[in-house]
């Protein structure tokens, strides 16, 4: 299985012009990224792969459906790639009406070459951060259900910041148990400080809940 440093991220580039496509492409090809590129919205939104990293460029006046009726499509689907929108006739209400349903970039053509590549590099970069907090996240969440019921409950104590002293007297424990279960709990959760303990699963212990459930 493919881990997510291993994926090479891949730009959407979805405009009905043939001749933009092949000069995007062929720019945004420059800089190593990947490109995928779709003359139909329609095709796009049915065919594009949602799990994998990259970002959407992707143009508003298209025929058929306009690109923030697809931005509007793709939000509400929960895609999390990065959208950015291109227009050659760009209004001040357009704009904002772009960034409110939730586009990371809105760029008038034609546009500068510097000015593109730049905001798709970001847009990847904040996507392969996304999913990494989700993968870690997700990493917390399924070694946080392998904990015993008194697991959780001396982790919930710790995360209180309660010393081994205190925790042993609330639970009725030794000290030398109560130093058994932290070992253990260091061990399940992966961690290798208090610091990053709570970090990572002080949230779990607040919601009480039974992640992933």
């Amino acid at each position: 299985m493919n881990t997510l440093s291993s994926l090479s991220p891949l730009i959407h580039l979805v405009d009905d012009d043939a001749a933009v496509r092949d000069g995007l492409a062929l720019l945004i090809g420059t800089v190593g990224l990947r490109v995928q590129a779709w003359s139909e919205p329609q095709a796009f939104l049915a065919g594009f792969e949602r799990g994998g990293v990259g970002a959407i460029l992707l143009d508003v006046r298209m025929p058929g459906i306009s690109g923030l009726t697809v931005l509007d499509q793709l939000v509400a689907q929960g895609v999390d790639q990065p959208i950015l929108m291109l227009t050659g006739h760009g209004t001040v209400d357009m704009c904002r009406r772009a960034f409110k349903a939730g586009a990371a970039e809105f760029l008038e053509k034609p546009v500068d070459d510097e000015v593109l590549i730049e905001a798709l590099q970001t847009a990847v970069r904040q996507h392969v951060r996304t999913r990494e907090r989700q993968g870690a996240d997700h990493d917390a969440q399924e070694r946080y259900t392998q904990l015993s019921p008194r697991e959780r409950e001396v982790l919930g104590l710790i995360a209180s910041g309660l010393t081994n002293k205190e925790i042993g007297r609330a639970l009725d424990l030794s000290p030398r148990t109560v130093e058994t279960h932290r070992a253990h709990l260091f061990a399940k959760l992966g961690t290798d400080s208090l610091a990053q303990l709570i970090r990572r699963y002080a949230a779990l212990v607040d919601a009480d809940i039974e992640p992933g459930s």
